[in-house]
């Protein structure tokens, strides 16, 4: 009986190192997506002012 509860503990702790394995590429990952995402609204953003400071009215009375 003894034999048994250490492979049965055995396999509990592989279980448990797989979850948690995999629990950390998860976390990574949604880490990757959230630096994508500040990445790309910076740059859209970016470009978005940077199109409204060059079509401002100031702009285009000077360009006249």
């Amino acid at each position: 009986m003894g034999w048994a509860m250490t492979e049965q503990d055995n396999r509990r702790a592989r279980e448990r190192e797989e979850i948690a394995a995999r629990v950390a590429s998860f976390k990574a990952t949604q880490e990757k997506f959230q630096r994508e995402r500040q990445d790309y609204y910076a740059t859209t953003l970016g470009n978005a002012w940077g199109g409204f400071a060059r079509t401002s009215p100031q702009a285009a009375r000077s360009a006249r």
